[in-house]
């Protein structure tokens, strides 16, 4: 494929296109110059996917026609920011951004209420906010927002699109970045698209996965997994109305689209770009693992996955540049990385993905009391790309999956199968000795699998510390929720916390009495804010001001170190001490300016033998000052102390 041939495409549709379009060319620079720096690798990918079909020239005309309309419709100040980021490339990678993803009904009740919480979000810190998703969905068949019946409506229990823009405008006016929600690999069953389908519109079954029989449904079932094999086993569902069979990997009511069909992509493209021009910094894209369908595979992680992304990518660092991707990919660390893209430096897929790996094993260190598993996990987790980074979370309104590496286990010493039920027992509070009140998920009867659902301070075992009134186990408790967010702060990438954490949100078993959520566990951590309880952050000697004051000292410190900032500048340490986690960040700017992390796991004082740190010159060139508390550590003996629970941010002066 010749250079040559793709810019002569393009001059093709380019001159086809609206008079208009032309006349406003001096408004158009910035886009013709992106097109045409971004056209050949757009060309080849779209060639690669749908270069066989008869109507790829139709598709291809209407794939630039929809980026030219959607810049058009950018407004001036987004695209002034965009300008403003591709001068600054690796905005995203500083220290400075905090986020916080929430429910808009669970946080504020509405999208306007949320518009006037803004100063909420400033007073902790925060400066990126995930509102999680708020499009239109069936009532009683939404999973929880994510089962799409209008990809450009909000959702009129939450609130219209003009108390988005509020939002938007409020956060722009504080920069504070906004991150929504697309639901790329299905839809509603509800969704004009399927309601077109059921009525026998070809076209519109072309969207999707649709079988007259089970001969081919049956075929894809050899090889594919059950996502929900308590509630929905399965990956396809017999439709009355139409006689034929829907490929529906998560519910029955959520029909899964089908990407090799370029209208579809056509369609999503254009979806994500309505979003990116109301104001959206950064879009999530949901189950992107999920997007290709291959006969004799697990229909996940698939190539042509990531081609579909690169592709999404490419064209909207035409339309709107500025804009960052997060993959919403919880599979396997090896796969994971994936999801930024094969170029050695520049993320081409999505600058930012979810560390379910760091989350997983830092529940697993909790649990234990023991650090060989996170050591070996994150030394097996690749490296990331230069220019994307990691979103570092210890809960989010997901279940807690077990998904790390059996290998890695076995290498931490623990049996896999037998691990992964201690660990479920000791969460679903069905160990002795188990401090934490969490709710299995999804429990697998044939292989005793399940995953775990709770909020971070039921978890953490404050829940249950309450209950009794113990407060030596409360102090506990309120130790390990910030030795967790001591981690996220500090690792690389951004921070994401979850709302309610910060003020010690306990589960919300509600949900048990809705025979809408009823039968799924999730709900048990997706709580509706007290505001009152809130309240109490301002009064000293409460768990809510203990811990939301102890987090907003911790984001102010972290945004004034720059070692924190996320350029691969991170290294483990082996503490030779299994209770204790330890690593170095270092600015990549002055790599001699260092910080060593470290965080005690166990109920029991623990002590670092300074000598094991000689290896890496750390602590011979000045005294430790710790940058959370302000103090020098305990040290006798050449060891450094740590008490139960506690985390050093060490500096060396």
């Amino acid at each position: 494929m010749y250079e040559q041939i793709s810019h002569s495409l393009l001059n093709e549709i380019l001159s086809e296109l609206e008079p208009n379009i032309h006349e406003r060319r001096q408004e158009l620079q910035h886009f013709y110059t992106r097109l045409g720096a971004n056209f050949y690798a757009i060309h080849n990918l779209f060639e690669l996917l749908y270069g066989q079909r008869d109507d790829f020239k139709y598709q291809m005309t209407r794939l630039v026609e929809t980026l030219v309309k959607k810049y058009m419709n950018r407004s001036r100040k987004l695209k002034e920011l965009d300008l403003a980021r591709e001068k600054d490339h690796n905005w995203f990678l500083s220290q400075q951004w905090v986020g916080m993803a929430l429910y808009s009904a669970g946080f504020a009740g509405n999208l306007h209420n949320l518009a006037e919480k803004t100063a909420y979000f400033q007073e902790l810190g925060v400066n990126l906010v995930h509102i999680m998703p708020i499009l239109k969905c069936p009532v009683g068949k939404s999973d929880g927002g994510y089962a799409v019946s209008n990809f450009r409506e909000i959702d009129d229990r939450v609130g219209s699109l003009s108390d988005l823009q509020l939002i938007a405008d409020e956060f722009s006016k504080r920069d504070i970045l906004l991150v929504l929600d697309v639901v790329l690999n299905h839809t509603s069953e509800e969704h004009e698209w399927a309601q077109k389908a059921m009525a026998g519109d070809k076209k519109y079954q072309d969207y999707y996965y649709i079988f007259d029989n089970r001969e081919i449904p049956d075929m894809f079932e050899q090889s594919m997994p059950e996502v929900f094999p308590e509630s929905s086993p399965g990956n396809f569902t017999w439709n009355e109305a139409m006689q034929k069979w829907v490929m529906t990997v998560f519910h029955d009511y959520q029909w899964d689209l089908n990407y090799s069909n370029p209208a579809v992509f056509i369609e999503m493209l254009d979806v994500i770009l309505f979003w990116i021009n109301q104001g959206a910094d950064v879009i999530r894209l949901d189950a992107v693992a999920f997007l290709w369908k291959k006969m004799g595979t697990t229909c996940q992680n698939e190539r042509e996955a990531h081609l579909l992304l690169q592709l999404m990518k490419d064209c909207c660092q035409v339309a709107a540049p500025g804009t960052l991707f997060i993959a919403e990919a919880i599979v396997a660390p090896v796969e994971i990385i994936k999801y930024f893209g094969e170029d050695a430096i520049i993320a081409k897929e999505c600058e930012i993905a979810y560390n379910a790996t760091l989350m997983a094993l830092l529940w697993d260190a909790v649990a234990t009391q023991n650090v060989k598993l996170l050591h070996q996990g994150l030394k097996s987790l690749p490296d990331k790309l230069e220019r994307a980074t990691w979103l570092n979370y210890v809960r989010c309104h997901d279940d807690i999956g077990l998904g790390f590496d059996d290998a890695d286990i076995v290498a931490a010493g623990y049996e896999p199968f037998a691990h992964r039920r201690f660990l479920i027992e000791f969460y679903t509070g069905n160990y002795p000795s188990s401090f934490a009140s969490g709710a299995p998920f999804m429990r697998n009867g044939k292989t005793g699998d399940a995953r775990i659902s709770g909020s971070l301070a039921s978890l953490a075992g404050l829940e249950k510390a309450t209950r009794t009134g113990n407060e030596q186990e409360i102090a506990a408790a309120i130790d390990k929720i910030l030795l967790l967010h001591n981690l996220i702060l500090s690792f690389g990438g951004i921070p994401l916390l979850y709302y309610g954490d910060e003020i010690a949100t306990f589960n919300d078993y509600s949900y048990l009495n809705d025979p809408e959520k009823s039968g799924d566990s999730r709900w048990i951590h997706r709580p509706k804010i007290d505001w009152e309880r809130a309240e109490l952050r301002k009064k000293q000697g409460t768990i809510e001001y203990t811990l939301f004051t102890a987090l907003k000292k911790m984001i102010s410190i972290r945004k004034e170190t720059a070692a924190f900032a996320d350029f691969n500048n991170r290294y483990l340490v082996d503490t030779d001490n299994e209770h204790l986690f330890g690593f170095i960040r270092f600015d990549h700017h002055r790599p001699s300016e260092r910080i060593l992390v470290l965080s005690n796991f166990s109920t029991e004082p623990q002590f670092l033998d300074l000598q094991t740190l000689a290896h890496t010159g750390f602590g011979s060139s000045g005294q430790l000052t710790d940058l959370y508390s302000g103090k020098r550590p305990t040290i006798e003996d050449d060891k450094l102390i740590l008490q139960p629970f506690q985390f050093y941010w060490l500096n060396e002066y």
